[in-house]
């Protein structure tokens, strides 16, 4: 199946000369979401993890139907502010500006091997930031997984040492 003929280009969102890759049509189509869940799993289900990362908010689709296929623990990354128990977090520069990012922090114990997930991989910006924070908690990052990655944007560059897989370039 091809997921890109399935992606939906939106121009000019969210803001001119921007083009959306807007993953919703994966999602209201249960083929092309069984495909992206299956490749998800035929890569991970025999690597060391033991934390699945979803980060805000479409890699809580993608994370947190992997994990449970894997049997896997699963952890919410989300800004800050979101969380409603106590948070580890770590902050960011934006091109404008600085984001914060937290999860909980029970969520990676020590030692623990995690696979951050989410929709797409960009600049590389807030990947990068999510596998600092599960650093600074004491994780070891597997692996990050994404449905999209525009490689135009080298977002890989700014990931680090973190190895980073995507199922759709663009």
């Amino acid at each position: 199946m091809d997921l890109k003929k399935i992606v939906r280009d939106i121009p000019d969102f969210p803001k001119p000369g921007i083009l959306f890759k807007d993953i919703t049509p994966l999602l209201q189509n249960p083929q092309a979401f069984k495909v992206v869940i299956d490749s998800f799993v035929a890569r991970y289900k025999d690597k060391p993890i033991d934390v699945i990362v979803g980060i805000e908010s479409r890699g809580f689709l993608f994370g947190s139907v992997l994990a449970y296929v894997l049997g896997k623990s699963f952890a919410i990354m989300r800004k800050k502010g979101k969380l409603p128990y106590t948070t580890v977090s770590y902050t960011y520069k934006l091109e404008y500006g600085e984001d914060t990012i937290e999860l909980h922090e029970d969520a990676i114990p020590k030692g623990a091997r995690v696979l951050i997930v989410d929709d797409l991989l960009a600049t590389g910006g807030t990947a990068a930031a999510a596998a600092h924070l599960v650093k600074k908690m004491g994780g070891k990052v597997e692996e990050m997984a994404f449905v999209i990655e525009l490689d135009f944007l080298q977002g890989k560059k700014a990931l680090g040492d973190s190895p980073a897989f995507s199922l759709i370039h663009y």
